[in-house]
């Protein structure tokens, strides 16, 4: 079946991560299906990626909202600086080190960008979504193989017990045979037919055993369990088999299907999914706008000049001009300035002296960008149909997932009718056998014969109750049963 065969995938690389997680007590333990199921669902390192798929759609969340926020980021950096300058004084070319600081405040703001923000927010809570409905199908799955392995225990020491039993009666019977044989009443090959017919059925025990030990510990390492040896599943009485759901008609399973099962509910969130992103992609055509606040300041403890007056000399005459008619000289009284070496003012000083700020706004009006938006608004679309073409594919596979699923419950349930009646028909034959070779009629060979269909076709019945068993947990999961709910 499709989804058994989705759980055997997931679980692929489920048993040999067994050793990385904590051994479980299983002393004296008996494990119920609900006991196992709830245990995988709890330990089971598929779901635990699931739920961190969920942690990471939270983070894109939370990404998400923060694009509505403006931003506000700050800027420093200390330099020293070693080169050569000129020395007003002199005019000579020396070489200074100095010591700079700067600083910046920047504070922007979104004010329009094609509504993007709006639909990624939209997109991420979805996307949200999403995530949980893809958890509950992990559970699902998961549930859905642990009650496979579960019910595989039930079958192979069912099957156990037969062989057992029967082998009982064969020792019983060889010593019946050996009785008669001694007495002259039967021949030493009916004898020698039986032991044969013992040591087969030994052989079967073993493979038996062997069954079940290999489906427990299968079962164990899907609950990365590593005490194989105590584990062990509840030997409880299940041949009352609940058929209320496989009852109801098969419309109302695929309506509660619809409305509880997350495989269709994945398909249209991916759908939305697309939707918003092609909205985001459409977004890229329009302006952006944007504000903007900016403060800076800076600090250096480099050395000045400044010009001031010479107290010994505060003026100079200088000629400025002539008369052009009588050539007399022009002057005039000029500052007599020299050049002072000035030290740095202090840090704080400097701060407010040297700051300044910046604001505006910010208009970006896409006109050609070499396709680019063009092709990935073309692709969305190209993705959209393909989402919406899913949605109608999972709803499709879902209702032919139940229609398989009630189909094969009917027929498994046909199945266990049918092996019952060949049961009860092998019993009456083997009984019949039994009286004929007590009493000399029929020879070992045609009764071991006998016995060996009677053996079969309990076996057969085994196999037909635990897997109309499973046939109802399947259906079950589709109908709405929570995965801790499965019970036998």
């Amino acid at each position: 079946m499709k989804n058994l065969i989705i759980c055997m995938a997931v679980f692929g690389c489920f048993a040999f991560a067994k050793a990385q997680t904590p051994t479980a007590s299983t002393n004296n333990k008996q494990w119920t299906l609900s006991e196992c199921v709830q245990y995988a669902l709890e330990n089971n390192i598929s779901i635990k990626q699931s739920q961190l798929d969920i942690e990471s759609a939270d983070a894109d969340r939370l990404n998400a909202f923060g694009n509505f926020l403006p931003t506000a980021n700050a800027s420093g950096g200390v330099s020293e600086n070693t080169g050569l300058s000129f020395n007003p004084v002199t005019n000579n070319a020396q070489t200074t080190t100095f010591l700079s600081v700067t600083g910046r405040i920047n504070v922007g703001y979104t004010l329009f960008d094609g509504l993007r923000n709006v639909r990624q927010l939209q997109q991420a809570k979805i996307a949200q979504i999403a995530s949980l409905y893809r958890l509950d199908k992990m559970k699902d799955d998961i549930s859905l193989f642990v009650a496979n392995s579960y019910l595989e225990i039930l079958t192979n020491k069912a099957n156990l017990e037969v062989l057992q039993s029967q082998n009982q009666v064969t020792l019983d019977q060889i010593e019946r045979t050996k009785e008669l044989v001694d007495a002259g009443q039967l021949p030493k090959g009916d004898l020698l037919e039986i032991q044969a017919t013992n040591a087969s059925e030994q052989q079967q025990i073993i493979n038996a055993q062997n069954a079940v030990t290999i489906s427990k510990i299968s079962l164990a390492q899907l609950l990365l369990i590593k005490d194989y040896e105590t584990f062990d599943i509840a030997d409880d009485d299940y041949e009352i088999i609940d058929e209320s759901i496989a009852s109801k008609p098969v419309s109302e399973i695929i309506a509660g299907a619809e409305s509880n099962r997350s495989e269709v509910k994945i398909a249209e969130k991916e759908v939305e999914l697309a939707k918003k992103s092609l909205q985001i992609a459409k977004g890229a055509y329009y302006p952006s706008l944007s504000a903007f606040f900016g403060y800076d300041t800076r600090y250096t403890d480099a050395t000045s000049f400044t010009q001031t007056v010479d107290p010994d000399n505060p003026v100079s005459i200088e000629q400025i001009g002539v008369v052009q008619e009588t050539g007399q000289a022009v002057v005039g009284e000029f500052p007599n300035t020299i050049a002072t070496l000035r030290g740095a003012d202090p840090f704080i000083d400097q701060l407010y002296q040297n700051d300044g700020i910046a604001y505006g706004f910010q208009l970006s009006i896409p006109i050609f960008n070499g396709f680019s938006v063009r092709s990935n608004v073309q692709r969305n679309q190209v993705n959209l149909k393909r989402t919406e073409y899913q949605l109608e594919q999972a709803k499709l596979d879902l209702e032919s997932n139940v229609y398989q699923a009630y189909v094969d419950v009917k027929g498994a349930r046909e199945s266990y009718e049918a092996a019952k009646k060949a049961v009860e028909s092998q019993e009456l034959a083997y009984n019949y056998a039994t009286e004929r070779y007590d009493v000399g009629l029929t020879n070992a060979f045609d009764f071991s014969q006998s016995k060996l269909r009677y053996d079969n076709s309990k076996i057969n019945l085994n196999q037909a109750k635990f897997n109309y068993l499973f046939r109802l947990k399947v259906l079950e999961l589709f109908f709405g049963i929570e995965p801790t709910d499965l019970k036998l």
